[in-house]
């Protein structure tokens, strides 16, 4: 059995509706047949289909009226017109109009089966032009999973076992890890690889603006809303949708997204009609999500629901192992992008790589090497075409090391800070008030 999909079919005909549901079903494809077009367009709202068989003569309607209403309910929709009238005009009109194939009736099921591979494919193809798109869209390269770092491999091992199952998984690190890097690895290492894989930035977005991200409207549903969205839960189906940076789902949008993950049932923004889908969700925080139910700030059912499997990438401070291997192979892939003849690193380059505390972890070093590879003149990039911070910086400190106090304040000071969206949130995690913060910033002159 190949891809999976999910089938409409609307035909007025009891007969022609149960031959064409057990042909495809005998193909492991999902089937929903209706008689008329007000049932049909009843299912399309309340899942998502890939195909629709659709007769041309539905009693006194006519098949070519329900394309477009079908098309806006799912605008990836293929459909395929049926029909014992077929004529050079209807199968011009019924293509103007939308539909993707057309076949006569009587059929074989070798005809419907054709018909049906060729859409899979086409699906197919267009979700992996979307993702090439996106891919091509994107100015940074791939993040490297191997690592030395025991705390890493752990990770990622991790990661590889949770992929195949339906599990929700949390991500969990700094900003800057690499956090929506390794969701989209989980995703090309499931069953849903060859399906959609969407991003919602949760800090982004206006709690109304979310809530029609996440699970669509309709027209007129809001101010400015003058088309109707599908939302990208519906675009995702069968697919992966990845939540970055959770922690900011505005309270509104919480509970709707715990009953998603609950049932697998939403309504879009201005409609009361439930809808269906099939979609694994994966999310991400850089935060003390635990810290944040305390306060208020999150459900904790819903913290359950999205902790099934948690993943923690470790901060790049902690994998010193790894940080040559990964500013080297980002120096080959800027060296490529920008034409640049740059072969390495000099040793007090590599040094000081090794030295600096990264406090923007991975984001950081690709920043601080694509930096590199477009000053550098030589094929060898010195530390002279580091940033001064980088250069003048002391050893990576750990707890323990020989240091006073105060040299480990001033440290995690400097490093919260730059983890941190806002001068509030650094306090908060420090556990002091902005006042205290300030003065401390002032004392080290951070």
């Amino acid at each position: 059995m190949g891809t999976t999909l999910n089938i409409l079919i609307v035909d007025d005909e009891a007969n022609i509706r149960r031959t064409l549901s057990l042909c495809l079903e005998s193909d492991g494809h999902r089937t929903t047949a209706v008689s008329n077009p007000k049932d049909a367009l009843s299912e399309a709202s309340q899942r998502s289909f890939d195909v629709a068989f659709l007769d041309l003569r539905l009693g006194s309607d006519n098949g070519l009226d329900l394309i477009q209403p079908l098309l806006a309910s799912s605008p990836w929709l293929k459909i395929i017109i049926i029909t014992a009238y077929s004529s050079i005009e209807t199968a011009v009109e019924a293509t103007r109009r939308g539909a993707s194939d057309y076949i006569p009736k009587p059929f074989t099921p070798a005809q419907v089966r054709l018909a049906v591979e060729k859409v899979a494919r086409v699906r197919t193809l267009e979700q992996r032009l979307s993702s090439l798109q996106e891919e091509l869209g994107r100015t940074i390269p791939e993040i490297d999973f191997s690592s030395a770092n025991p705390t890493m491999q752990r990770a990622i091992t991790l990661a590889g076992k949770v992929a195949p199952t339906e599990a929700s998984v949390l991500i969990r690190g700094e900003s800057g890890t690499g956090k929506t890097m390794l969701a989209r690895q989980i995703h090309y290492w499931s069953d849903r690889a060859s399906k959609p894989f969407g991003v919602i930035s949760c800090p982004t977005l206006s709690p109304e603006l979310m809530e029609s991200e996440l699970f669509g409207h309709v027209k007129g549903a809001f101010t400015g809303a003058i088309r109707d969205n599908p939302g990208r839960i519906a675009f995702c189906e069968n697919g992966t949708l990845f939540l970055d940076e959770i922690s900011e789902l505005p309270l509104p949008v919480q509970p709707k997204l715990l009953r998603f993950l609950q049932d697998r049932e939403y309504e879009q923004m201005g409609s009361h009609k439930t809808r269906k889908s099939n979609v694994r969700i994966i999310s991400a925080t850089n935060i003390d999500l635990e810290q944040a139910v305390e306060t208020a700030r999150f459900r904790e059912d819903l913290l359950y629901r999205l902790n099934v499997i948690q993943v923690e990438i470790p901060p790049l401070r902690d994998r010193p192992q790894d940080i040559v291997a990964l500013a080297e192979k980002l120096l080959t892939f800027f060296s490529h992008k920008y034409h640049r003849p740059l072969n390495g690193f000099t040793n007090e380059a590599l040094t000081s790589l090794q030295e600096y505390s990264w406090p923007g972890n991975v984001r950081e070093l690709r920043n601080i090497v694509e930096r590199a590879a477009i000053l550098c003149p030589n094929d060898l990039v010195d530390s002279e075409y580091l940033p001064n911070k980088m250069i003048s910086c002391d050893p990576v400190m750990r707890i323990g090391d020989p240091v006073s106090l105060s040299r480990i304040e001033e440290e995690h000071i400097r490093r919260v800070l730059a983890g941190s969206k806002s001068f509030q949130e650094a306090a908060d995690t420090l556990g002091i008030d902005q006042a205290t913060l300030w003065r401390r910033r002032k004392q080290y002159g951070i």
